[in-house]
C-alpha cells in the first residue's frame, strides 16, 4: 500500500502547481477589466464580447473547426482500417513497412514532417491552403487514432464475430453490426485525440498553409509576438473549455460503453 509521506504530497503539489497553474492564471485574466494583462483592473467579460466583433479570429476559428472536424473524421477511418490490418493480419509481405509508415509521424519532428508535406505540395504543384493543411492533419492524427483503435483490438474476443458469422452475416455486415460497435469507444476516443491535435497544432499548419487559410493557432501566434491581449486570453480560455468538455464526453461515453459491455457478457455468461 503506498504511504503519502510530506515529501510525495509535496512533489505532487509542485508538479500540479507547474502544469495547471499557467492555465489557472489565464482563464483568471481573461475576465480582466484592464487591457494590461497582468495587472487586476476588475471582472469583466467584454473581451468575450470584443472576441464578436474580431472578423480575423472569427475566420481563423472557422478554418481551424473545419479543418479539425474534417482531418479528425479522415483519420479515424484511415486510423481503424490500418489498426485493423495490423491486428488481424499479422503475417503478409511488408508488414513491417507499413507497420513503420503508420507510426512514423509518432517518432518524427513536426518541423521534418511539416517540411517533408510542404515540398510534396509544391513538387505536385497543389496550391497550398485549406485542403493541405487537412491532408496534413490526417497524416499527423492517423498515427494516433491507430494506436488507440489497436489497443482495444487486441483483447477483442473473436468468437463474437465467429457466432455472427455462423448465423450468416457477411464479413462486412459483421463489422459493421457487431465488430463496430463494440470498439466504438475507442474508436470516438481515437477521433477525440486527433480532433484535438488538429485545433492544437501550429507547426505543421505554418508549414502547409497558404492564403486565405490561417489558423486559429497561427492566428494567435502572429497576435502574440506583438504583445499578449486579453482577447488572446478569452480565446485560449475558450479552446480549453473546448477540449475539456470533448475530453470529459468522450470519458463518460466510454465509461458507460464499458459497463454496458460488462452486463452484456455477465447475462450472457447467466444465460441458462
Amino acid at each position: 500500500m503506498l504511504q503519502w509521506t510530506r515529501f510525495n504530497i509535496v512533489s505532487v503539489t509542485l508538479g500540479f502547481a507547474f502544469l495547471y497553474l499557467p492555465i489557472v492564471l489565464l482563464v483568471i485574466f481573461s475576465f480582466n477589466e484592464s487591457k494590461l494583462v497582468t495587472v487586476w483592473g476588475g471582472f469583466s467579460t467584454k473581451w468575450y464580447t470584443q472576441l464578436l466583433y474580431n472578423q480575423a479570429l472569427l475566420d481563423a476559428a472557422w478554418v481551424t473547426v473545419r479543418v479539425g472536424v474534417l482531418s479528425a473524421t479522415l483519420a479515424t477511418i484511415l486510423g481503424t482500417l490500418a489498426a485493423l490490418t495490423l491486428v488481424r493480419y499479422t503475417r503478409f509481405r511488408g508488414r513491417m513497412l507499413f507497420s513503420g509508415m503508420v507510426y512514423a509521424p509518432l517518432v518524427m519532428p513536426e518541423v521534418i514532417t511539416g517540411l517533408s508535406l510542404l515540398l510534396l505540395f509544391v513538387a505536385i504543384g497543389f496550391d497550398r491552403g485549406f485542403w493541405t493543411i487537412t491532408l496534413a492533419h490526417t497524416t499527423l492524427t492517423m498515427c494516433f487514432v491507430a494506436v488507440v483503435v489497436q489497443s482495444r483490438l487486441v483483447s477483442f474476443d473473436h468468437s463474437i464475430e465467429e457466432a455472427a458469422q455462423d448465423l450468416g452475416a457477411p464479413p462486412v455486415r459483421t463489422f459493421f453490426e457487431v465488430t463496430l460497435p463494440i470498439i466504438a469507444p475507442a474508436v470516438f476516443s481515437g477521433w477525440i485525440l486527433a480532433f484535438t491535435l488538429s485545433l492544437d497544432d501550429l507547426v505543421i499548419a505554418s508549414f502547409t498553409s497558404g492564403p486565405g487559410a490561417t489558423t486559429l493557432p497561427m492566428r494567435i501566434y502572429s497576435q502574440v509576438r506583438l504583445g499578449v491581449t486579453p482577447e488572446i486570453n478569452a480565446v485560449c480560455t475558450i479552446l480549453i473549455g473546448i477540449v475539456t468538455v470533448g475530453v470529459i464526453c468522450a470519458s463518460i461515453v466510454s465509461k458507460r460503453r464499458e459497463i454496458q459491455r460488462e452486463r452484456d457478457e455477465r447475462a450472457a455468461a447467466n444465460a441458462p
